[in-house]
């Protein structure tokens, strides 16, 4: 199902500040709030739909992605970073750290959501540079990592041993420490995470000794990537669960790495179009010719009209980048640039001389519409 535009289910432009679409939200989740509307199944979606916005918004990372890529910005995979998947206990609990500084809510399963937060790994950024011809045809990449991996000495775990851990007193085991709390809903209760274990609800007495209990250990790896053509620089790319192991057996983080095309020698990148400069002698540019010049694939030949001026822009159809969300391909944009000789013999400048008593040889007076087409192709 699509979504609705985030700035559309908030009902605020796109310009607006941080404290407008905080206080949009606010009316909006207030009048949609389950509790007010105990037999309305559409207050709930609506309430959902509030709360999803808002939280994407309200964070300058998560709203400038969503600019530059729409929902799919938000998605795993390419031109992405974590996915994004909204239910009611997100939005409750969204709703209630916005108007009472709460966090979970009891019963809505924010201790495994938090602990599977607080043990993941990190994530892994990179600088990944590429060539233009790499960008025309798509390339398959190996990277190699520098990493926290899986202790092999104790699997993961920590522990020298498999008595190694005994029950955390503090929480009783459970991994989290609970308060009650009244709002204008009813009782709530905060759940916060065991200060002591961090969340695992038992202490390690017995550390593994190749990983101090830690459960990871530094080592490298490999990764393949395949990235499609028609990527610019600024594109990501996101291979999931090849980062940072977390501690203790954790899920890994994820490797995102930020596309660089390098500058060509040749050409430059507009859109999917490529820009060359194509030097040509006056008489070729006279008489016209047939030239060959560089292409991301190779060489091809290119026809010059005679009384062709410099700047002009020639065109080559299919000679650029691919689309990268769709089919077909930019152009090659061949701009000639009529270039003047710096060093003449005393007969090169005789024969000059003598062409320049032809009335073809100099530009018209009166005719400006030579000019206006040179500076329309410079432009």
């Amino acid at each position: 199902m699509n979504k609705r535009d985030y700035y559309e289910v908030l009902g605020v432009s796109r310009e607006a500040s941080q404290e407008e679409i905080k206080k949009a939200y606010r009316k909006l989740a207030m009048q949609y709030h389950p509790d007010r509307n105990p037999e309305e199944g559409e207050a709930e979606q609506k309430f959902k739909e509030v709360s999803e916005a808002y939280e994407v918004l309200k964070d300058p990372q998560k709203r400038e992605r969503y600019d530059r890529f729409g929902h799919s910005g938000l998605k795993g995979g390419f031109e992405g970073f974590a996915g994004f998947d909204f239910d009611l206990s997100d939005a409750l609990r969204t709703f209630m750290s916005e108007s009472f500084g709460f966090g979970d809510i009891f019963g809505m399963g924010g201790r495994t959501r938090r602990s599977d937060q607080r043990r993941r790994g990190r994530d892994l950024q990179l600088q990944l540079k590429i060539t233009l011809e790499e960008v025309a045809t798509g390339v398959q990449k190996k990277i190699k990592l520098k990493k926290l991996m899986v202790c092999d000495a104790c699997k993961g775990s920590g522990a020298a041993s498999s008595d190694a851990y005994m029950t955390c007193l503090q929480c009783q085991g459970t991994g989290e420490m609970r308060q009650v709390s009244q709002s204008l809903f009813g009782q709530f209760v905060n759940i916060a995470t065991c200060s002591r274990c961090k969340g695992e609800g038992k202490i390690l007495k017995d550390p593994c000794e190749k990983c101090d209990g830690e459960g990871r250990v530094h080592g490298d790896s490999v990764i393949t990537v395949d990235l499609p053509a028609g990527v610019s620089t600024g594109n990501y790319v996101t291979v999931r669960a090849e980062g940072n192991v977390g501690p203790r057996a954790g899920p890994a983080g994820d490797v995102i790495m930020f596309i660089e095309v390098e500058e060509h020698k040749h050409f430059e990148r507009h859109g999917d179009d490529i820009l060359y400069d194509l030097p040509l002698s006056f008489d070729q540019a006279a008489l016209g010719d047939e030239v060959e010049v560089p292409t991301l694939n190779g060489k091809a030949k290119l026809q010059i009209q005679p009384g062709t001026q410099s700047h002009k822009i020639l065109r080559m159809r299919g000679k650029g980048i691919p689309h990268l969300h769709g089919h077909g391909r930019g152009d090659q944009l061949v701009r000639a640039i009529v270039w003047t000789p710096t060093k003449l013999s005393s007969d090169d400048k005789k024969l000059i001389k003598e062409l320049a008593k032809s009335e073809h040889m100099k530009p018209p007076q009166n005719d400006r519409s030579i000019f206006k087409k040179v500076k329309e192709a410079i432009l």
